[in-house]
């Protein structure tokens, strides 16, 4: 499981909780989420935009 954060207001979409408020059970994965699917915290960002975070650290990793 990976989290993916959005560089507009930090929100963290974590694989392993999911997001029960926006309908994606624990163990959702972000590749999974639909095309159109933008940061719920701040509508700004879309999926392409959000970064990978290394899990163990907390820091962001590219993403090739």
């Amino acid at each position: 499981m990976a989290e993916f954060r959005c560089p507009g207001c930090g929100y963290v979409y974590d694989e392993a909780v999911g997001d029960d408020h926006e309908g994606y059970p624990p163990g959702f994965l972000f590749v999974d989420l639909p095309d159109d699917f933008v940061c719920p915290s701040c509508a700004v960002r879309y999926k392409e935009d959000f970064v990978r975070r290394d899990a163990a650290g907390g820091e962001d990793v590219t993403v090739s």
